[in-house]
């Protein structure tokens, strides 16, 4: 196409010495070149890679987002998935603003139904690895997703809520729960508390995890972490037992750094 571009601008330059004829028949050869050339091709040799146009983003179709999602072991099949981090995000949702903010929520009662995977016999992490990624699946069929992020109220642990939950206001609930994180920390990436809240589901499950991982640093390095994944199943999953969800996964996060960072100390004294 650039050659084409290219000639014809050299004919507009030179027109006193083309004819509008001769011109015509430059223009029409080209296409009539190209049928031939494609209908003297060898069956084995089809065409591939038709043109098509490539979509533009939008709201709820974010690339960068759903490469997070993706991460996250959840792929937005309808591309509609909503990053919620501010008031003005679920105006563009379409979802209604809370009617409070900040919002306190007093999840005492529910902690004890939320279990930790593999400490107690209530919840294995076979169990809950299983639910976790029928969750998931579930997840990823459904027509819009909505998640809010931000930080664990009162402390630095990232937490985004992946939920197909429009009605009855646990969206922005969440987000006048969760502190807003500061905007040269607002590039999608992946949090230090992850939780799958399905509604809509048959079985109410509740149970959460915590798992060492590395993570690299920007100097290079790679460092030891733990990150926390919450799952929450149910017809309408409540608020509260998301909370305490959260709050249980922040507290193991917290012993685990401190525990790590004890170990550290003690490891240089001893140089």
């Amino acid at each position: 196409m650039n050659l084409l571009r290219a000639a014809t601008l050299c004919r507009g330059q030179s027109s006193k010495l083309l004819s509008a004829n001769t011109t015509n028949r430059l223009f029409s050869a080209a296409p009539a070149a190209a049928t031939a050339a494609a209908s003297n091709l060898p069956p084995s040799i089809p065409r591939v890679g038709g043109a098509f146009a490539f979509p533009d983003e939008k709201p709820g179709q974010n690339y960068i987002f759903n490469w997070c999602l993706n991460a996250d072991g959840v792929t937005p099949l309808q591309k509609c998935a909503y990053r919620i981090t501010k008031p003005l995000d679920l105006k563009v949702a379409g979802l209604d603003l809370p009617k409070s903010s900040p919002l306190k929520v007093n999840s005492k009662s529910e902690r004890s139904k939320v279990p930790e995977a593999g400490m107690t016999d209530a919840l294995s992490f076979d169990t809950f690895d299983e639910v976790m990624q029928q969750t998931k699946d579930s997840l990823s069929l459904s027509e819009a997703l909505y998640c809010p992020e931000g930080h664990a109220p009162n402390t630095n642990f990232g937490v985004r809520v992946i939920t197909n939950v429009k009605t009855g206001g646990l969206v922005s609930d969440l987000v006048a729960y969760l502190e807003r994180m500061p905007s040269r920390r607002n590039e999608p990436k992946s949090q230090s508390v992850t939780c799958y809240v399905l509604g809509g589901a048959s079985e109410e499950f509740a149970g959460y995890a915590i798992e060492e991982v590395e993570e690299q640093r920007e100097d290079g390095s790679r460092e030891a972490v733990s990150v926390a994944t919450v799952v929450i199943t149910g017809k309408n999953p409540a608020l509260k037992r998301i909370v305490a969800g959260i709050e249980l996964s922040v507290e193991g996060l917290e012993a685990d750094a401190k525990e790590r960072a004890e170990k550290k100390a003690e490891e240089e004294k001893g140089e």
